[in-house]
């Protein structure tokens, strides 16, 4: 008879969080057997047929460990041999204090990764449907694009309909084409190299004139039964964020602090638009924070009037598409099982957390506590104050399942610091780092007793 403990787990989903479940059931000995529907069947954001593909940004967002919940977890993540941390710091490129990536360099070496590892095996297929009960321990990480066949069995199987939210994707323009006669290279406040973003500055009068084009464009038009699905606030199209005010845009991405342009000195520009370096060689830059349901005519048109983007061209218009999530503060167990089939259980943005980082985490703690379950070891969730601990917790309990929408990584997740007695409270930037401290030290205790326990076993 087979040992269970040798029994391979079928990972479905090769994006962020099946690849890093994945790879995390293979470091731990447990055979992978990971399931990839494309390129037998694409969907709406996605492009080639590499595990890992960004479709959205090519930013892991800030790397500062100490006073950021997101660069805590890029620490974190790296602390427990996260593989997509590793090929994000493989394939690096210029961002300031963020973590951003080649975005072709990053997939490939995830799927070289997985490809030649001998406990990973990969099968190009469609999920049809729940998996059959002879694949036993499974991991559902298909993504905010999950095939309707396998979202309709979930749908029946829990009785609760998914809810859904809007994403949309930003434009990525050639280097050079770029107007540096008129833009410049600078980051906010000379941050990472000081030079690690294109910014387009507008006048007060050249930005009324954007928004005010920008609200007459023709937009992408929703299908009757998409009107009602609300937009995930932290990746809003700009011509939503405009229709919330005239200035919205110029205290949002638009916003002009801690530049000053060389082409005219002692002259503030009203708003800038950044790009951000999107590739390692420099060839194309991605418009931040410019996601958009506009037509791809409309997007030609409106942002070549932006100062210094008059003879763009674009690799890669914006775009829209419909994520899917589970309520799963209400269908899920704090070891991400499904309640109403534990063999099941769910990693990535299907479970409501937001962000590449986020979603690749959750894949981590899904391979890990379906690896510890196939070796009979006991493995508790990390604490609550750490990072993972806390994005774990909220999406498996913490949230409301009445008003359950997809969270980041984010330090209002963390349970509060203790109060010493007569000691002033810690604030601000001080208050993060402290929260930091705690979550590295408790997370080291957390691995200490996770390989004890194994050791044991």
């Amino acid at each position: 008879m087979e040992r269970a403990e040798t029994r391979a787990v079928h990972v479905i989903g090769g994006g962020l969080a099946g690849s890093e479940a994945a790879w995390q059931l293979a470091r731990a000995g447990i055979p992978a057997v990971l399931h990839e529907m494309r390129p037998g069947r694409q969907t709406e954001a996605h492009r080639t047929d590499r595990l890992a593909e960004l479709v959205c940004s090519n930013s892991f967002r800030s790397d500062d460990a100490e006073t950021s919940a997101i660069g805590l977890l890029h620490e974190e993540m790296r602390r427990l041999g996260s593989l997509i941390l590793a090929m994000a710091d493989a394939n690096r490129v210029p961002a300031g204090g963020a973590l951003a990536v080649d975005r072709e360099g990053f997939a490939g070496a995830v799927t070289a990764a997985l490809g030649s590892e001998p406990l990973v095996t990969v099968v190009r297929e469609e999920a049809v449907g729940l998996p059959p009960p002879e694949w036993d321990s499974v991991i559902v990480a298909t993504g905010p694009l999950t095939s309707p066949a396998l979202a309709a069995a979930i749908r029946a199987l829990t009785g609760e309909d998914s809810l859904a939210f809007f994403d949309a994707i930003a434009p990525i323009v050639h280097r050079d084409s770029i107007d540096l006669s008129v833009a410049w290279f600078q980051s906010r406040y000379d941050k990472g190299t000081g030079s690690d973003y294109i910014n387009c500055p507008l006048t007060r009068e050249q930005y009324d004139a954007f928004v005010e084009r920008l609200l007459a464009a023709p937009k992408t038009e929703f299908k009757e039964w998409e009107t009602d699905t609300p937009y995930f606030e932290g990746c809003l199209p700009i011509e939503v964020m405009a229709e919330r005010g005239r200035l919205t845009l110029a205290f949002g991405p638009m916003k002009p602090v801690g530049l000053t342009n060389p082409h005219r000195p002692g002259e503030k520009p009203f708003a800038v638009v950044q790009l951000r370096q999107d590739n390692a060689l420099g060839t194309l830059y991605n418009m931040v924070g410019f996601q958009t349901k506009l037509r791809h005519a409309a997007q030609v048109e409106v942002f070549r009037t932006i100062p210094g983007l008059g003879r763009a061209e674009f690799a890669r218009l914006g775009g829209l598409h419909r994520n899917t999530f589970l309520n799963s503060p209400r269908l899920l167990d704090p070891a991400l099982r499904l309640k109403a089939m534990p063999r099941l259980r769910f990693a990535g943005q299907v479970t409501g957390v937001e962000g590449y980082v986020e979603s690749a985490a959750i894949g981590l703690l899904a391979g890990r506590f379906a690896a510890a379950e196939r070796l009979g070891v006991p493995l508790a969730p990390p604490p609550p104050t750490t990072a993972m601990g806390a994005l774990l917790a909220h999406i498996t309990g913490g949230a409301s399942a009445e008003t359950f929408q997809p969270m980041n990584a984010n330090f209002g997740l963390f349970p509060p610091l203790p109060d010493s007695p007569g000691a002033r409270k810690v604030r601000g930037e001080e208050r993060k780092r402290a929260h930091a401290r705690r979550a590295l030290a408790d997370l080291a205790a957390w691995l200490a007793a996770a390989g004890t326990a194994r050791a044991a076993e």
